[in-house]
């Protein structure tokens, strides 16, 4: 079967990013099976209504499925014989693996493992799976390169998201599956989720409420639009890494391997401050943000910034979208959404 003649399976298809990657595959003529548990990790009607636009395509095709059910993975994977795969779902979250990490290992560690066991049987062509910019952890060196070792995470949550790169790694090396992992850098805009710091703010911001602002607003975030975010997945889907010979075990190189396995960063490259953030958000919704201005939280890490030369490079893609432009976007969004 050709790749183009079988479904690509979009894991966390509710989610944020899930659904506006299946959404841009289905618009470009795509079969999509798109997979999701729909837990209560933050509120289910907005995965709900997320899915309803997806449902709305003839092509898409939904299967309420947690990743860690092994049983019901292998049933789906023997039932349409995925070529493609796009993995996002994820317990997401730095803060929340603080409080209960065993959601962690489960959705992350066990249910990739069933992802990669079903494109092993298959003999999938290429699975895309979401890492994060916080394995770069205790890494002081900016920006982040795939080419420095990330070996220092902070969080669970990191850990959990460097453990699927180590798991993708062996899979390719050990049975040729090509497999990419994309390290997304705070990624934000319509439909995003409730529990990320553009939308928390915004709700209380319109509310008259304070928000809490960690390390008094100095943390610098790559934020990253949505759009850019699904332009780097698909171009990088259509794109399944190839062994690189000249790979040298007594000088290893992170960011490549003699196995078809590749890893990059999908960042804006513009770090900006939490504080410049909320004036941004002051200036679009038109009304001052009350501040409650505390200590780092644990587990954060204070600063991001992607290196995405070889994005550039080898996807032939940059992103390139302001935060002035993505804020306006996504309180637009937040406005007709909310009725506010």
């Amino acid at each position: 079967m050709a790749d183009r003649d079988a479904a690509v399976l979009v894991t966390g298809a509710a989610g944020f990013i899930g659904y506006h990657v299946a959404e841009r595959l289905l618009a470009r003529g795509e079969r999509v099976v798109g997979l999701d548990n729909l837990n209560d990790y933050y509120d289910v009607s907005l995965k709900e209504a997320r899915l309803a636009r997806l449902a709305a395509h003839a092509d898409f095709e939904f299967a309420r499925l947690d990743l860690a059910d092994r049983a019901g993975m292998e049933r789906l994977f023997a039932e349409h014989g995925f070529a493609r795969v796009v993995h996002l779902a994820a317990q997401a979250g730095v803060r929340y693996s603080l409080v209960n990490p065993h959601a962690y290992v489960r959705a992350n560690v066990v249910g990739f493992l069933h992802v990669l066991e079903g494109c092993r049987s298959t003999k999938a062509s290429h699975v895309v799976f979401a890492s994060t910019s916080s394995v770069y952890g205790l890494n002081a060196r900016m920006p982040f390169s795939v080419h420095d070792n990330v070996d220092h995470p902070v969080s669970l949550y990191a850990a959990s998201k460097k453990a699927n790169e180590l798991m993708a790694h062996s899979y390719a090396y050990l049975f040729g599956l090509p497999s990419t992992g994309l390290r997304f850098f705070t990624v934000y805009g319509p439909w995003g989720r409730p529990d990320m710091a553009m939308f928390l703010f915004t709700k209380a911001i319109l509310a008259g409420k304070p928000i809490d602002v960690f390390n008094r607003g100095h943390n610098r975030r790559d934020f990253t639009y949505i759009d850019d975010i699904v332009e780097g997945v698909v171009r990088v889907l259509d794109r399944p890494p190839i062994a690189n010979p000249a790979w040298d075990g007594d000088a290893p190189d992170p960011g490549s391997s003699p196995a078809p396995y590749r890893v990059f960063n999908i960042g804006n490259r513009q770090p900006v401050e939490t504080l410049e953030l909320i004036r941004l958000l002051e200036a679009a919704l038109g009304k001052r943000a009350v501040m409650n201005l505390l200590p780092p939280q644990p587990g954060d890490v204070l600063e991001t910034c992607a290196d995405v030369d070889d994005l550039v490079r080898e996807v032939g893609f940059r992103p390139a979208t302001s935060l002035a432009d993505g804020v306006e976007r996504f309180i637009a969004w937040y406005r007709e959404y909310h009725r506010c």
